[in-house]
């Protein structure tokens, strides 16, 4: 592919916007949530289970609140809906500044009591933004670049991931607080709902007939199974990232096997990112259309093994090296379920597609980090890590045997 065909979708002044307000966006979230992780692992608790459960806290609200998000996102107005949430998650980051900087004269305990409720709350703001992000970004874009504004959102959201953390990390590693992490996560939330309000409001003929809201919310799962192509690459992302949870024990396995401390964790914690972020340049480039479903399992199989060699390592710079490469193959099954997502379901169903996607797969990263923090209680750091890339491996020989028609899925042909 051409430089000027590969950058086509950016001369598309609204979704130039999009992709900085989903980067500055991505960028709050990570900084935020890495800054509550080192504070309950570091500062209250030294315990895999605790990370674990920071998972739970946020995966139940998640879960209940996307069959509510998901149905309003294909009612309301998308934008309105996504600013709304960006001033939800500026309010919790005040909250958290301002315990960090000891206006509330919280205990310690009603400290680490405060960090899991805002997690909670977290959980439903994130299940509004999951399920209105990826449908505003079908009005913005015409359906010929679909699959490319999957690259760039996917590529914005990784860039994000990649700062966040290392920036928590540097900043909480000089600091020992995170009082200046939650100042820059208040700005980047605004900076980001900014981008959004520059992006013009999307009316559409809202064709929902249907008033009964559990039917509606039926009609979108009953969608979803329904589709044996959108359901199988669901299915196959949901449990290689609900066992492959190892980017969750980073901080345990950063403390306890690598024997080092917050700083290495930021770099640790980013490199998937850096892998997913180099995959999708190269697919800006080369896009995944042909043959997109052999790549998929053969990524997600890659995934397992990697996975596994993570456990094993003993060394930072080998270990960096191998979370790097798992991003890069991740990213591979994250823009192939994009790309099915946006180019299957009709506009009026979007809303609530993609809160089922949502359940699926984000909450599958919550449900899968209690999942790695029960394992490593029980099993130990190490053994649960290689356990769950075994799991992923296991589920892809099982997603290829229930349906082998996946692996001959040609993204060209649904365009």
């Amino acid at each position: 592919m051409n430089l000027k065909k590969a950058l086509e979708i950016l001369q598309h002044k609204e979704f130039r916007y999009f992709v900085l307000a989903r980067f500055l966006l991505t960028i709050a979230i990570q900084l935020q949530m890495s800054s509550i992780i080192l504070q309950i692992y570091y500062e209250h608790t030294k315990d895999e289970l605790a990370l674990g459960v920071v998972g739970l806290a946020e995966v139940i609200p998640f879960i209940l609140t996307s069959f509510v998000s998901g149905y309003l996102s294909d009612i309301l107005d998308r934008r309105k809906l996504l600013i709304a949430t960006l001033l939800g998650l500026f309010a919790e980051s005040l909250i958290l500044f301002f315990n960090e900087t000891g206006v509330f004269h919280l205990t310690q305990n009603i400290t680490l009591l405060l960090l899991y409720c805002i997690v909670f709350i977290f959980g439903v703001l994130r299940s509004f933004g999951a399920s209105t992000t990826a449908p505003f970004m079908s009005q913005i874009v015409p359906r010929s670049l679909y699959t490319q504004s999957a690259t760039w959102n996917s590529a914005a959201w990784h860039l994000g991931s990649i700062l966040g953390p290392v920036v928590a990390g540097i900043i909480y590693g000089q600091t020992h607080h995170a009082t200046w992490n939650y100042i820059l996560t208040c700005i980047c939330f605004l900076a980001s709902g900014l981008c959004f309000m520059m992006i013009k409001s999307k009316p559409r003929d809202i064709v929902i007939t249907e008033n009964n809201f559990f039917k509606n919310v039926k009609n979108g799962f009953q969608f979803v199974f329904k589709h044996k192509l959108m359901l199988s690459a669901l299915t196959i992302d949901l449990f290689a990232v609900l066992f492959g949870g190892a980017v969750v024990l980073i901080p345990a396995f950063t403390d306890k096997v690598l024997h080092l401390g917050p700083e290495a964790y930021g770099m640790l914690r980013t490199a998937p990112a850096i892998g997913a972020v180099l995959m999708a340049l190269y697919l800006t480039f080369f896009p995944l259309k042909h043959q997109a479903g052999k790549k998929l399992l053969l990524a997600v199989t890659a995934f397992g093994i990697l996975t596994i060699l993570f456990a094993l390592s003993t060394n930072y710079w080998l270990a960096f090296v191998i979370l790097i490469w798992l991003g890069i193959v991740d990213n591979v099954s994250v823009v192939v379920r994009h790309s099915i997502l946006q180019l299957c379901t009709p506009d009026e169903m979007r809303g609530r597609v993609a809160a089922v996607n949502s359940i699926f797969i984000g909450s599958s990263n919550e449900l899968g980090a209690f999942e790695s923090g029960v394992a490593a209680k029980l099993l130990g750091l190490v053994p649960s890590i290689i356990f769950g890339g075994v799991m992923t491996i296991l589920v892809v020989l099982g997603v290829n045997k229930w349906n082998p028609d996946l692996k001959k899925l040609d993204l060209s042909k649904l365009e």
